[in-house]
């Protein structure tokens, strides 16, 4: 059980909790401070005119609202804000949105009752989750709809995800035995202002990133194998000289991982320890781009993925209600840490990194579906009878598509501001799509990654180098080929694909290298 509250909340805990679902408990010191925080907000509002407690929202802030209306007005907020259209968030994402707002809320600078929080992790903790929509933040005063949906489903009303099901809130309060939320003071405000579907998407797709870039790293230097590549390319003295931290770190995972292989080979044994005679070398002195540059490549895709972790992990723990209730300080401070900007522009940087790796399997893909380029395999890696059967052929075409997709929805979401709420929000920061389409293209690529994996099976089967393979790649190869088998005969392949796919989603590659060959 995970405890939240006081502790940073790291990515690798979040993962276990959304990804794994493992449960939360909350820590008790941060309860109290919740309670506190509200205990000073119902004392201080007292006869006092405060923003979202007795005024109206955004633009019609400057009209009073009487003390009798003001639960009515943080269920107007909601219900009104509840306008959410498209697909809905995947049960992931809606789970990642609810632990990201809980964790912000046990900060304790929200004004909220504890009944908030306790709720919070009771329905996570039953995999309960609001339905909640793709479409509607523009991720400026937060996620407004969003949030709206979340806290639509914390007082009762909406539907909810919910056992594989879309069932009514009604249902699931009595089937798991627990009541709504009684809003008090400013509820709704607290649960709409914030950045927390963003976040808690953003942290997926992190976190999936990362298990793209372990894949792809080992996926290159099994293709780097396949073709009994010189491994002078991915040593400490050629990428030592290159200071860039992400290139240094994925040639040193690439120097750990093929330990052992029988497959690589060493530049000074076959041209500096002998004289060469031939006039017409028959293997290529250097290797194309895809196999020698794989470092350079990825590098970039190392430190992106990094830098966004500690933005998503920061703003995963920051306060970013608005107004901010301080209580230990007596005050509340009013501002714009609803503002999704550091979410957006990361999410944005992330997709751009993910598309060029993504760009990088299929180009290796590639390289082995066509002999006239690695003048070892046959075409497609067709191991029946060319003309006859097609090998790998059919499967080129979703990694290509996805990758043109890709290369499209890589354009930029941050800078596509547009002034709504009439004109209040005149800057915004689209970080809700700019995580969502993210997201989208992180899946894509695991499609690329899926067909690169198939090809790559086949590939090593057809050489007979699998004993041959560092025990690194030997791992992959085991796991993968149980899923896809090498074949001969052509049948219908979206099956073992969709397996390959899952496994890549689900397995914590990382987690296993890290455990067998003991590299950071």
């Amino acid at each position: 059980m995970a405890p939240i509250g006081n502790a940073i909340l790291e990515l690798e805990t979040l993962e276990q909790i959304v990804l794994q679902k493992e449960t939360v408990s909350l820590n008790a010191s941060a309860l109290d401070a919740v309670n506190d925080c509200f205990d000073f907000l119902e004392a201080f509002a007292q006869d006092k005119l405060i923003y979202g407690i007795n005024t109206g929202f955004g633009p019609m802030a400057q009209y009073r609202i009487e003390d009798k209306e003001r639960i009515q007005l943080q269920l107007n907020l909601i219900r009104s804000h509840s306008s959410g259209m498209g697909q809905l968030l995947s049960p992931l994402q809606a789970r990642a949105t609810m632990l990201a707002r809980l964790n912000t809320m046990m900060r304790a600078y929200s004004g909220i009752h504890t009944d908030v929080v306790k709720l919070m992790a009771e329905l996570i903790n039953h995999e309960a989750y609001p339905c909640i929509y793709q479409h509607g933040g523009v991720g400026a005063s937060g996620d407004l709809v969003q949030l709206a949906h979340l806290a639509l489903g914390l007082i009762g009303e909406g539907h909810f995800q919910f056992r594989g099901e879309i069932v009514k809130a009604s249902v699931v309060y009595e089937t798991l035995k627990l009541k709504p939320l009684q809003v008090r003071i400013r509820e709704g405000l607290a649960m709409l202002n914030g950045t927390s579907s963003m976040t808690g998407i953003g942290a997926i797709n992190v976190v999936h990133a990362r298990k793209l870039l372990t894949g792809q790293i080992l996926f290159s230097l099994m293709v780097n194998e396949i073709m009994e590549a010189y491994d002078d390319h991915f040593s400490e003295e050629l990428n030592g000289v290159k200071l860039h931290k992400g290139q240094q770190r994925v040639a040193k995972a690439m120097r750990v991982i093929s330990n052992k292989s029988q497959l690589l080979r060493k530049r000074h044994e076959y041209l500096y320890d002998k004289k060469v005679t031939e006039s017409v070398l028959e293997d290529k002195v250097q290797e194309y781009y895809s196999l020698r540059c794989v470092p350079q490549i990825l590098g970039p895709v190392y430190d992106t993925i990094e830098y966004s972790a500690k933005i998503i992990t920061q703003e995963l723990n920051s306060v970013n209600d608005n107004p901010v209730i301080d209580y230990k300080n007596k005050n509340i401070f009013h501002g714009g840490n609803f503002h999704g900007d550091y979410v957006s522009l990361e999410m944005d940087k992330l997709k751009i990194a993910v598309t060029k790796l993504g760009m990088l399997a299929d180009r290796q893909l590639n390289f082995l579906l066509n002999p006239s380029l690695n003048k070892k395999l046959p075409a497609f890696i067709n191991a029946g009878v060319l003309g006859l059967n097609f090998g790998v052929q059919g499967m080129q075409y979703p990694a290509v598509s996805n990758v043109a997709e890709n290369q499209t929805l890589s354009n930029p979401m941050y800078i596509h501001s547009i002034p709504n709420n009439n004109d209040n929000q005149d800057i915004v920061s689209m970080g809700t799509n700019a995580a969502l389409i993210c997201s989208k293209v992180i899946e894509n690529t695991f499609e690329i990654l899926s067909v690169h994996a198939l090809a790559i099976i086949q590939a090593i089967h057809y050489k007979g180098f699998v004993e041959k393979l560092s025990p690194a790649t030997r791992w992959m190869y085991d796991e993968l080929s149980v899923l896809a088998p090498p074949f001969v005969e052509d049948t219908p392949s979206y099956e073992r694909l969709g397996k390959v796919k899952q496994w890549l989603m689900e397995t914590e590659v990382g987690e296993k290298m890290k455990a067998l060959l003991g590299f950071e």
